[in-house]
């Protein structure tokens, strides 16, 4: 049968009448299970006079049992060989470190220990050059697409980023950087990990970055409790799953709802830049999104430009209001004195309820609805104000973030909200937005690097637009109701 019963385990620390007892009854009440993982510290400093039963033989583990090494000098020695042996019957230490494939066809990639910054790494420990070296061995292989389960003892840093909350655990402090570089590399199904004994199930997040990568199947971090402990945490997990090569390519894919941001997001963007180029056959993938319907509506593109030019036409004009407009500069609404500096197609004005005194706008003088509508003159202009902006903002030690609401307005305005430096960095500003997205249900998706708003919306289209001074593009494409003051909320 293809489909897998499992039971993943939490630091066991000794106590092997608890677990296996409990493993017991959970199989005479649901049915056999395959196999039990267990992570954290599978010994602890009482073990010997139990586990000298299982050693001897004579009492046996109810189910195939497969643990992780030693995480401290003390129990080093319950684990004769060191790159993994059989225990005790049904009890298998997997090993440092490796990729255990059951006959189901079931891929375990394992790291034992916790993370030293020492090399050669101790006993109970791994280094980066041990999971440098399980990574190449595994991203080698030809077609990899993630394992199906990842087993390490401690969490990986960050893994609470844009996710629901872990409790009393400190998920920025917490973990080991090495195990996040591990799971982002290896995009396990499941990721189970112990230690911190507490249980703590992250919502699904996310593996390929959307608008920019063909879509992938999401991970599960699970963290568990320690075996039998008092507060009644969870420290076992039954979970069924497929092996990955012989689901349906369609299924295996398919999104959650409650599906979230990729937790390690800042340790791929720095693999990626480490990565070569991809080469020429490869680069058309990145841009599927956006060579769609670039040209709507009856026109056909003219001969003479090219098809993939996204500049808008030269000749383009500003539309006429419908009513007053507040902010064409030949209006009468216009509150001139709030006006900063006028260019020939765009002008500067400060914010009539400002968030921060120097919050300003940027405004095209004729009328145009949002950036998507404007001429290439006008783009042109906008842009040096942009940079000028920057430039400015710079000098009195601050970074600006800049968002757009094309949505219940009429005339484009361009919120330029200047933070101080050391406040925050550019990425906590982009965290706060999507998790605030994220909180609202609102998709907020990352437009590529070379790529502008232009084409990802059609003129016409309600949409929210951020943009970071790293040059960072945020967007939303509005389909119902939007809350007004999104960004002036986060």
């Amino acid at each position: 049968r293809s489909v897998s019963c499992r039971l993943a385990c939490g630091d066991v620390e000794g106590r092997l009448e608890a677990l296996f007892g409990r493993v017991r009854a959970i199989q005479s009440k649901s049915g056999r299970f395959d196999m039990l993982l267990c992570v954290g510290n599978f010994f602890g400093s009482t073990s010997e006079t139990e586990w000298a039963e299982y050693r001897t033989g004579a009492k046996k583990a109810p189910i195939p049992t497969y643990v992780l090494g030693a995480n401290d000098q003390e129990t080093v020695s319950y684990f004769p060989d060191i790159s993994g042996c059989e225990l005790a019957e049904n009890i298998t230490y997997l090993g440092r470190r490796g990729l255990y494939s059951g006959t189901s066809g079931l891929q375990i990639a394992y790291l034992s220990g916790t993370e030293t910054q020492d090399e050669p790494a101790p006993a109970y420990s791994f280094s980066a050059k041990d999971v440098a070296e399980l990574k190449t061995s595994l991203l080698s292989t030809p077609d990899f697409k993630g394992v199906d389960i990842l087993l390490t003892s401690p969490w990986p840093r960050d893994v609470g980023t844009f996710a629901n909350s872990a409790g009393e655990i400190d998920t920025k402090k917490c973990g080991s950087k090495l195990v996040s570089d591990l799971a982002a590399s290896l995009k396990p199904r499941y990721h189970f990990a112990a230690l911190e004994k507490a249980y703590y199930e992250r919502l699904p997040y996310r593996n390929h970055t959307v608008l920019q990568e063909t879509p992938q199947h999401v991970s599960r971090f699970i963290a568990l409790a320690d075996v039998g402990n008092t507060s009644k945490k969870k420290y076992l997990y039954a979970f069924s799953i497929v092996p990955m090569s012989l689901m349906d390519p369609a299924e295996l894919v398919k999104q959650p709802q409650d599906v979230t941001e990729n937790p390690y997001r800042k340790l791929r963007k720095e693999a990626q830049k480490t990565k070569a180029p991809l080469c020429a056959e490869e680069e058309p993938a990145c841009q599927f999104f956006f060579d769609l319907n670039k040209h709507q509506g009856k026109k056909r593109p003219s001969d003479e430009k090219e098809r993939g030019n996204s500049q808008p036409k030269q000749a383009k004009k500003p539309s006429q209001p419908m009513g007053p407009c507040w902010f064409c500069l030949a209006s009468p609404e216009v509150e001139k004195h709030l006006v900063v500096s006028i260019g020939t197609h765009c002008y500067l004005a400060l914010a009539k309820g400002g968030l921060l005194p120097d919050h300003v706008l940027i405004l095209p003088i004729g009328h145009y609805q949002s950036v998507v509508d404007l001429s290439s003159e006008v783009v042109e202009e906008v842009t040096k104000y942009k940079s000028a902006l920057k430039e400015f903002f710079r000098s009195k030690g601050k970074r600006y973030v800049l968002f757009e609401r094309n949505y219940r307005s009429q005339h484009l305005q361009l919120q330029v909200i200047p933070v101080p430096l050391d406040h925050c960095t550019s990425e906590d500003i982009k965290e706060s937005f999507i998790i605030q997205a994220q909180e609202q249900q609102i998709e907020l998706l990352e437009i590529p690097e070379h790529s502008d708003i232009t084409q990802v919306a059609q003129p016409g289209t309600p949409y929210f637009y951020v943009e970071l001074d790293t040059g960072e593009k945020l967007f939303h494409r509005i389909r119902g109701r939007f809350p007004l003051h999104f960004g002036r909320s986060v």
